[in-house]
């Protein structure tokens, strides 16, 4: 299956280096550009690609808002963002996190990772340049005023797949880590989003984080 992709970016060079790394891939077929938010809000629209890559940075409107438009919360159909930027302060990070964004490339980080990155996005998963998954575990483990037990009904290995998901794990990692099958941890993912209510492994990640979790302890197999 070819994966479609929309690129808006607001520099020419940028848009023609992407298309060039993404073009030269067999399963990646890119179907657009568009040079502000506008236009690549009803260029998405339009051609429904698979995965959109939208800058943080664009005139008429920034990155975050189409990625709310395209992603956010209330919207009916969304879509799959992928935002690459060359800004990685966590102001930009968690406002495209929060509007619905499922992964952050930096534009420096190669472009396998970028490959990855569209991949991911694709089968719906999450990835994080290195830098920013880094700061995300820090403000993650670090201390916040008590706010009391958190309420939910996820087992045991369910909260730990969470906390794994959290810290931007892909699900063959978490597989390894806690020593299941693929297929189980899509099982536990599943359960997750169905238990808390959550359309995406980004709104897990800030579900764990907002509410400073650490995954149980669990025994190794055997």
């Amino acid at each position: 299956m070819t994966i479609r992709v929309l690129i808006a970016d607001d520099q020419e060079v940028i848009r023609r280096g992407l298309r060039v790394i993404l073009d030269n891939e067999p399963d990646i077929e890119v179907i657009g550009e568009a040079a502000d938010g506008v236009e690549a809000l009803a260029m998405a629209r339009r051609l429904r690609p698979d995965v959109c890559l939208v800058d943080i940075r664009m005139p008429v409107m920034d990155g975050v808002e189409v990625t709310r438009a395209l992603a956010g919360p209330g919207v009916r159909d969304p879509m799959r963002v992928l935002v690459v930027t060359t800004f990685g302060e966590d102001e930009y990070v968690d406002g495209a996190l929060h509007a619905g964004a499922l992964g952050f490339v930096l534009k420096d980080s190669g472009a396998q990772l970028l490959l990855e990155g569209v991949r991911a996005a694709h089968r719906g998963e999450t990835l994080l340049s290195p830098s920013v998954a880094v700061r995300l575990v820090r403000q993650l483990t670090a201390s916040r005023p008590a706010v009391g037990p958190v309420r939910h009904r996820l087992t045991d290995r369910e909260l730990a797949v969470a906390c794994q998901i959290a810290q931007a794990r892909t699900n063959q990692e978490i597989a390894a880590a806690l020593f299941i099958s693929l297929s189980t941890v899509k099982g536990h993912v599943a359960g997750i989003q169905s238990k808390l209510g959550l359309p995406n492994r980004v709104a897990i990640t800030n579900w764990v984080r907002d509410n400073n979790l650490t995954g149980p302890k669990l025994t190794q197999p055997g």
